[in-house]
């Protein structure tokens, strides 16, 4: 019997292993479809979130479109307040999502425009994906020099920003950005240092080189017409106007407290000197003499600035401006135009119909902040026999639509009137924050794009 027994407890030891076999094989295969589960769940959801990421895409490049063709509309074309809720469709026309556009108009003094659009699918709407874009009009102050004419830069001078010239460029000084003209050959004159002799679009002894590129289209200069119609109808309203003074012109001397003082000026002191491609000497008249007591205004909030006179122009700039003048005349800058701070927060921009000069008395080092546009004339120093300077220093940009200098040079390359050593350094808050009523471009340029999730 116990034999038997024993025989009996073998057979239950191999049934008790079959059991718990097959319930580990269950548990075994249980986990492994439970983990394909979660992965094709987890591959579902990073393909949700891909397409809602897209999606949020293609609401950025609509608005961009919308943008196109309409410039300033930053509703959606509703006239309400957003966000705006669009239909995402696949090819076959069937709605799988939506996107939301939350739309930020450019701040003043600024052409951006921030787009927000956050995108979903249908089937995974907790799933959202947001895109941030930035666009926005660059300006003509998206130069460090921009002119109309011919231009030579002296091997003593540099251009920190980009440079253009509608006409010849002959470089001998240091540039670290694009250097460009929009001429293949020209005439390179007297003045430019060699004698009517054909030369390429750019040429000199400059660096570098490899940033030179010629020719390229031309800038156009008769925008600037409209814009300083535009700065005298903000003066008149809500700005500063200022008619004929009756004398000689106005001063303007920024505050660093945000306030603009205007003085008449009475007289003027007069000095010997020639203009460019001129042999005779002139009595140029641009030196304050006297003045009248200053009125003070607050700088507009608005920024515009309109003089119907001649306009001399120092001080520290708090806040942002742009002083035009009437035809014919011209902008003197007194002394040093210095900004606040250089940090985008201030502005200054000076339109002159004509001419924008520097005097005979102007200080030995020279600073300008400030975006210096020459419509019909140009942005110079005339030559005054014996008279040189140190340095002159211009943070913001030049344009000038005639021929440019701060400084005259021997045939020996030696400076032997104005300032011996100039530095032009654009500022990069001009591109796309120009100082009121500079001309902009027409097209929206992407400036950022980020995924914010």
């Amino acid at each position: 019997m116990m034999k038997k027994f024993k025989k009996d407890q073998r057979g239950s030891m191999l049934l008790f292993v079959m059991v718990f076999g097959a319930i580990s094989f269950t548990l075994l295969v249980g986990g492994v479809v439970g983990y394909a589960i979660l992965e094709n769940n987890a591959s579902a959801h990073k393909h949700n979130r891909e397409v809602a990421f897209q999606i949020a895409e293609a609401g950025v490049n609509y608005y961009r479109w919308h943008l196109a063709h309409n410039k300033t509309d930053y509703q959606d074309g509703t006239g309400q307040a957003g966000p705006y809720v669009h239909p995402y469709e696949d090819k076959d026309g069937t709605v799988i999502g939506y996107y939301s556009l939350n739309i930020t108009p450019p701040p003043s003094g600024s052409t951006v425009v921030t787009i927000e659009s956050t995108g979903w699918l249908s089937a995974q709407p907790n799933s959202r994906r947001i895109i941030r874009a930035r666009v926005g009009f660059s300006a003509l102050t998206d130069y460090a020099f921009l002119t109309n004419g011919d231009v030579w830069i002296g091997d003593d001078e540099v251009v920190h920003g980009k440079f253009h010239a509608n006409s010849g460029i002959r470089f001998d000084g240091t540039g670290d950005a694009q250097i460009t003209s929009a001429v293949a050959t020209y005439t390179c004159k007297a003045h430019i240092g060699c004698g009517n002799l054909t030369k390429p679009g750019i040429w000199g002894d400059g660096t570098p080189q490899d940033y030179w590129s010629f020719p390229v289209p031309a800038k156009d200069f008769s925008a600037v017409t409209a814009k300083l119609s535009e700065i005298k109808t903000g003066a008149q309203n809500g700005g500063i106007y200022l008619s004929s003074s009756g004398k000689q012109g106005w001063r303007l001397r920024f505050t660093s407290g945000g306030k603009v003082k205007a003085y008449k000026v009475n007289t003027t002191n007069c000095y010997n000197g020639k203009d460019i491609n001129d042999n005779k000497f002139y009595s140029f008249c641009i030196d304050i003499a006297t003045q009248g007591t200053a009125t003070t205004y607050n700088l507009p909030a608005n920024g515009y600035i309109y003089v119907e006179d001649m306009v001399w122009v120092d001080g520290t700039i708090n806040g942002r401006a742009t002083v035009g003048t009437a035809v014919g005349k011209s902008i003197i800058i007194n002394g040093n135009l210095l900004y606040l701070a250089k940090d985008g927060s201030h502005s200054l921009g000076l339109i002159a119909e004509k001419n924008i000069l520097i005097p005979h008395n102007s200080p030995e080092d020279l600073e300008v902040d400030a975006a210096l546009l020459a419509q019909n004339g140009a942005a110079k120093r005339y030559f005054y026999a014996g008279d040189t300077k140190n340095s002159i220093t211009i943070y913001g940009a030049i344009i000038t639509n005639g021929l440019w200098t701060w400084s005259w040079v021997s045939g020996g390359g030696s400076v032997v009137s104005g300032y011996k050593h100039t530095n032009s350094t654009y500022d990069a808050n001009l591109t796309y924050g120009p100082p009121p009523g500079f001309p902009v471009g027409s097209e929206y340029n992407l400036i950022s794009w980020e995924a914010l999730n």
